[in-house]
């Protein structure tokens, strides 16, 4: 009943936010200031949800932290996807005219912030948290990234092998960087510089989703095994390859940590493996 309330709490409100982000689409400052408010009230939502029904002190989003942690991965995020963009443009796949839209650039900031925060918080703080409780890390590693990849074939443009893509890189790389940190801050901000590189600054095609105007007026094409095609560059065989390490790389830091659950262990030592302080 937990997973169910915490669900159903966190998914109202982001349904919520999602409904109130659509109707100021085209506002740019509307949609910046609508997006950073449903991420907060997302993050309160759920720390309260979880303090209710877990009865404990909802270490995952403290507040000490939070922000050189969501900065360092919205570093991190944003220098993977350029990595990406860089191997296409040397390749001759993607192409920059100039300047498209700051304005654009500037509202994407708000919509990828409430995206990358709902994600998290739903398929990170809640399934992945709890599914390690009772299968252990490597497990739900496994279930909740094939859970985030699959959903994307909602999406307008999706794809099997673009859902298959993300739920190996995204999947991996996000659910590792939550085990390795024990706090949700460094996963939200991977999965927010990750999402603004993609759409604000190089202006490509996310997750399906269609293509946005951010900072670049820009073309991507060519063999979809290496563009990702109409699904984005996350289908790409880079994006899959520099995730995956990262993903490899924070795995080897949750060991070096102590921080992988087994099974066999507590329940609820899950939450209390690492302190924020790492």
């Amino acid at each position: 009943m937990r997973f169910v309330w915490q669900l159903l709490a966190v998914g109202a409100v982001s349904f919520i936010g999602g409904q109130a982000i659509m109707a100021v689409q085209g506002n740019w400052a509307l949609r910046l200031v609508v997006g950073l408010l449903a991420s907060v009230l997302t993050v309160l939502v759920y720390r309260w949800v979880v303090g209710r029904t877990e009865h404990r002190p909802v270490v995952e989003v403290a507040r000490t932290g939070a922000a050189s942690a969501i900065g360092r991965g919205a570093l991190i995020g944003a220098v993977l996807f350029g990595m990406v963009m860089t191997n296409l443009a040397a390749s001759g796949y993607y192409h920059v005219d100039g300047l498209e839209s700051v304005t654009g650039a500037a509202g994407l900031v708000g919509f990828m912030a409430a995206a990358a925060v709902t994600e998290e918080v739903l398929y990170r703080g809640v399934l992945l948290r709890i599914l390690e409780r009772y299968i252990g890390t490597w497990l739900a590693l496994v279930v909740s990234g094939l859970v985030f990849g699959l959903g994307h074939l909602l999406n307008p443009n999706a794809n099997l092998f673009g859902a298959l893509a993300v739920a190996l890189e995204a999947g991996l790389m996000l659910g590792a960087a939550y085990v390795a940190t024990r706090t949700l801050w460094l996963p939200i901000g991977l999965h927010f510089g990750w999402n603004f590189a993609a759409a604000g600054i190089f202006s490509t095609e996310v997750s399906g989703n269609g293509t946005e105007h951010g900072l670049l007026d820009s073309a991507l094409s060519g063999p979809w095994l290496l563009t990702g095609g109409e699904f984005g560059p996350e289908a790409s065989v880079y994006s899959v390859l520099f995730c995956t390490l990262t993903g490899v790389a924070f795995l080897w830091m949750a060991h070096r940590r102590g921080n992988l659950v087994s099974r066999r262990r507590r329940a609820d030592q899950s939450d209390t493996v690492a302190t924020i302080a790492r």
